[in-house]
């Protein structure tokens, strides 16, 4: 699904904010992708979105190299990742349901079936009475909610989440959380960055540990954070 082999990445012409990565995703498989505060957690999840390229080394995704792929090709990979961004990415002039249609409508899937799917999921998460609202009158939790169910409406082939759960309280993170391990048990592979411990423990899975713009690999179970450094170089990008 996803392989990195050797790779670094820097904005412009600063220095590298991770360097020599090398690691491989099943099809399938899901991971916890932690670290300290500004250790390059977002960085990579831009490589792995395909909204950035990689400064050197080979990125290779479902079986084609996006590291040189053109930018055609790139849109239509996109379509098949669905993406969780800290920032939410709402668009503030469409509702919440249409937000979360969003990709069903991109993928041209019949009019008669977007609306009682978007409904039954925004009810899920919680949002029932504010599918109408548009994002600038949601709170910040509820926008994040919104954006979980546009990434997952789909069913992409790969879900990358930036802290999904860290404007939410517990019981809300704890189902959102269900419903990645569910959609992950239907084929999805999925990659959530956080720096939440409990998380982690309560919802055991192999960890992506970055230290220092560098990365390795923990079996589901084994403490990854006493060893986990702040890295030079990746403020604002952790």
């Amino acid at each position: 699904m996803v392989r990195f082999q050797n790779v670094g990445m820097r904005y412009a012409n600063g220095p590298e904010v991770l360097r020599d990565i090398s690691f491989e995703l099943a099809p399938g498989s899901f991971h916890f992708l932690t670290g300290r505060t500004g250790a390059g957690k977002t960085s990579m999840l831009k490589l792995m979105s395909l909204s950035h390229r990689p400064s050197r080394g080979l990125v290779t995704m479902f079986d084609q190299d996006v590291s040189r792929a053109a930018r055609a090709d790139l849109v239509a990979l996109r379509r098949r990742i669905g993406v969780v961004f800290q920032d939410f990415r709402l668009l503030d002039h469409l509702s919440a349901v249409d937000n979360v249609a969003l990709p069903l409508r991109i993928a041209g899937a019949p009019a008669n079936q977007i609306g009682a799917h978007v409904r039954e999921l925004l009810s899920w998460v919680g949002l029932e009475d504010r599918m109408d609202a548009r994002p600038p009158t949601l709170s910040g939790g509820e926008q994040q909610r919104v954006a979980i169910a546009r990434a997952v409406i789909a069913r992409p082939k790969l879900l990358l989440a930036d802290e999904p759960t860290g404007n939410i309280d517990t019981t809300m993170g704890h189902r959102l959380m269900r419903l990645f391990v569910e959609l992950n048990k239907i084929g999805t592979t999925v990659v959530i960055a956080t720096h939440d411990e409990s998380l982690i423990a309560r919802f055991p899975n192999p960890l992506l540990v970055i230290s220092q713009g560098e990365l390795r690999t923990v079996p589901a179970g084994v403490p990854a954070f006493a060893e986990a450094a702040p890295a030079d170089g990746d403020a604002g990008n952790g």
